[in-house]
């Protein structure tokens, strides 16, 4: 049943992509389409129960930096402005400038850091199960 109603969605969201293409002007980038975080670890399968979607808008200051924490589900973020640095408890580094994608790590350690003289802001899309977690701090 999970399977079909995936399907369905990634139907629609296809379907979108190309009737936006057909309209008049109309301009369709991909920014991410992968089966593995930045790390290049394979993505976990989808946790079972009522899926449950949760879009964050997160600003952080320059020179800020978030505490360690991990995801037990799958995300994926645009940095829609500034700079960000993420590092990993074995120090696989990722940085990130405006307009680049992220699909970020599960289940592994990590904080984020902003080096830039601006904000860094950044949209994050998580596909977790309704009342789950999507982050877990220290």
């Amino acid at each position: 049943m999970r399977r079909a109603i995936y399907g369905v969605l990634i139907g629609v969201l296809w379907a979108s992509a190309a009737v936006a293409r057909d309209a008049g002007g109309v301009a369709v980038d991909t920014l991410a389409k992968t089966t593995a975080s930045w790390d290049g670890a394979a993505l976990p399968a989808y946790p079972a129960g009522q899926p449950q979607v949760t879009i964050l808008r997160i600003r952080i200051p320059p020179g800020a930096e978030l505490p360690r924490h991990y995801h037990p589900v799958i995300n994926a973020a645009v940095l829609v402005a500034g700079q960000l640095t993420v590092i990993t408890d074995r120090q696989e580094t990722k940085h990130l400038k405006a307009g680049e994608a992220l699909v970020e790590v599960v289940g592994k350690w990590h904080f984020g850091r902003n080096d830039g003289s601006g904000p860094a802001d950044i949209v994050v899309f998580y596909a977790g199960t309704a009342g789950g977690p999507i982050t877990v701090g220290e």
